[in-house]
């Protein structure tokens, strides 16, 4: 086996970018050397059959294997798994030795349930360890996992369930959210009711947070079992490059789910590629990304690649704002937090409290907060950079490819932030801006386009979509007329020096009496407005316009819309700040203050669900929204 965790080459960016595209063969064998491999792998990327890629054919590796394994003999002692929970008050801190000894408790638990190579595992889990153990034990023994975010309905639930078809589902009693209890047994089993394929076994962790009922030969408690194989010894299993690591479900246009499936040698290199050049992270610092494992923020830099690169994970259940708002911030000087992953959705939570939370602890550890899920507004960029006092560093990716598409590659060349840009592409992406009318480049600067990837995707995106190559093709590479090229569904324009700017999604254009109209753009504007901590932008049906803007904000301080005439006032100076940033034609119609916008439990906007209320229309599936009451208000404030 071979290892290196510096491996780089001493090219300037420009440079190092061109040759992940021309020299795809020798570059991404390079890269290739950050892990181990147990067999050599015999060609690097096989595009035979376009837009199928599979990246280091022939060779064997492991996943868990190079998340941990590999890094006992060396750093056994290190902090790998840090766990807190201010929900429970509780804590846990576990090192690499530990981490390996816990995995193989697990993996022999769910080879006793009969789980063997290939075979998936679906995780419905709170924000615990034995979540992260369960994601490492299914690829150390080559299984599939499919990680559900904890919480999500029954419904929602069982058409995973349908199509994974997992032979075992890893489960808890409950998880909780704001010191309340959210009992996640009732919905698992509502949803193995609904679903069609049945699971063989269902593990349960009891955290003691809800009751809950066993069903008989069904159901296996997980410190019983645990108790069983306390001296487990399961070596990994040495699987294909190409072989699934894990699928993960995305929204998509039609109701039946759409499962990403990533492989293991690809997303491996991937990961330690990224780590290295994008997130700049050492062995032995500390990494605290605040996302959830239910999502691929969560996969990729809250579990695979900290501890792929020998660093220590902080797996943090909680909110931001409890106990307070400095919660995030003792966390980062009391582990010494060298690299930080949120969103921008976060940060314009915390802009709502006073910035002393954050200064009173100490951050000097910190050498960049990144930020992702969404396109990050200068006025939030602008206010976490004063607050924090370190570089605040954008960066754009999907569910789909794993790791970012568009960042700011520090680690090979020191690149200058703009606010409002995620940066340049990322090695292995060939990023084009398109016309949808016609699939031609565009390559002047500042005009609008679809962001689009030529292929083959670089390693570590999805592979194709689970038991449904057609729907991969179509979906992603049919959308742009004459060309094969992967489309990401955004708007983008693209500046002097290469930097993209994301407007938006294509199908948040609003056609406002003929003008096209990002809601990105409008709520950029908006949210510029000094009393303004958050803001929403629907395109709402307009008999005379075809469609007018609508927003909905939310205040630094309610008390400025607290009556009639204060909401007057502050409505009008937010439409006169747009008519002066992008002009008239972009002006909202109505301009709404709220307490709180409907989002989803892992902080995104419900943009649709919003123009549904607005236009009358049933806001549809809303079984991952957060709070209920935020969509009351919403109705309310429409009606009014």
């Amino acid at each position: 086996m071979e290892t290196s965790m510096s491996t780089r080459t001493d090219e300037r960016y420009p440079a190092y970018h061109r040759r992940s595209l021309q020299d795809r063969e020798g570059f991404w064998a390079e890269q290739a050397r950050l892990i181990d491999w147990e067999t050599p792998f015999g060609r690097v990327c096989e595009h035979d059959h376009p837009p199928f890629a599979n990246w280091f054919v022939g060779g064997k590796t492991n996943l868990c294997h190079n998340a941990v394994d590999r890094h006992v003999a060396g750093r056994g002692a290190q902090n790998a798994l840090v766990w807190v929970s201010t929900e429970v008050g509780q804590e846990r801190i576990i090192s690499f030795a530990e981490l390996q000894a816990e995995v193989q408790r697990m993996a022999a638990i769910l080879q006793a349930q009969g789980v063997v190579q290939g075979d998936r595992v679906l995780i419905y889990m709170p924000m615990i360890p034995e979540a992260v153990f369960a994601m490492l034990a299914c690829t150390r023994i080559g299984a599939i996992h499919s990680v559900v975010f904890g919480g999500f309905a029954s419904v929602s639930l069982a058409s995973r369930i349908d199509d994974a078809q997992p032979r075992v589902i890893v489960s808890a009693d409950g998880g909780s959210r704001s010191g309340k209890a959210i009992p996640y047994k009732p919905l698992l089993d509502e949803a193995i009711r609904l679903a069609a394929s049945k699971p063989e076994k269902v593990l349960l962790v009891d955290r003691g947070l809800a009751p809950m009922e066993r069903v008989p030969g069904r159901d296996i408690d997980y410190a019983e079992a645990r108790a069983a194989h306390l001296d487990a010894q399961v070596p990994c299993t040495w699987v294909e490059s190409t072989h699934p690591s894990y699928t993960l479900y995305t929204s998509g246009t039609t109701g039946k789910p759409k499962g990403v499936q990533r492989d293991t040698g690809g997303y491996a290199v991937a990961l330690a590629s990224s780590m290295r050049d994008i997130f700049q992270g050492r062995p032995g610092e500390t990494l605290f990304c605040t996302s959830d494992i239910g999502w691929v923020v969560g996969h990729s830099y809250i579990v695979y690649g900290p501890l792929i690169s020998g660093m220590a994970t902080i797996l943090y259940e909680g909110l931001p704002t409890r106990p307070d708002a400095s919660i995030w911030w003792r966390l980062v000087e009391r582990f010494k937090v060298t690299t930080m992953f949120s969103s921008p959705t976060a940060v314009r939570v915390l802009k709502k409290f006073d910035v002393d939370a954050m200064r009173r602890h100490d951050t000097s550890s910190l050498r960049a907060l990144f930020l992702a899920g969404e396109p990050l507004d200068e006025p939030t960029a602008t206010w976490i950079s004063g607050a924090l006092g370190c570089p605040i560093i954008d960066n754009y990716w999907q569910t789909e490819t794993g790791w970012p598409i568009l960042a700011l590659s520090n680690g090979v060349e020191k690149q200058r932030s703009k606010f409002g840009s995620p940066g340049l592409p990322a090695a292995g992406y060939d990023v084009k801006l398109i016309d949808e009318a016609t699939g031609q480049d565009i390559t002047a600067p500042h005009q609008k386009g679809v962001v689009a990837i030529e292929a083959p995707l670089p390693p570590g995106c999805l592979q194709t979509v689970w038991r449904d190559d057609e729907r991969f093709v179509k979906t992603y590479w049919k959308s742009v007329p004459n060309r094969l090229v992967y489309s990401t569904f955004d708007w983008g324009v693209r500046d002097e020096d290469g930097y993209f700017f994301i407007l938006g999604r294509t199908d948040d254009v609003i056609n406002v009496a003929g003008h096209r109209l990002g809601t990105r753009e409008i709520e950029e504007s908006v949210s510029s407005h000094p009393a303004i901590a958050e803001v929403a932008v629907v395109g709402v049906a307009d008999q005379l316009k075809g469609q007018v803007a609508i927003a909905f904000a939310v205040l630094k301080d309610p008390a400025l819309a607290a009556t009639p005439e204060g909401a007057l006032k502050l409505e009008g100076e937010v439409m006169k700040r747009v008519d002066e940033q992008l002009g008239a034609v972009a002006r909202p119609a109505r301009v709404r203050f709220l307490a709180a916008l409907p989002k989803t439990r892992s902080g995104k906007l419900l943009r649709r669900a919003i123009q549904a209320v607005c236009e009358g229309r049933d806001p549809g599936d809303l079984t991952t929204m957060d709070d209920p009451a935020a969509l009351q208000a919403l109705r309310e404030a429409v009606q009014g």
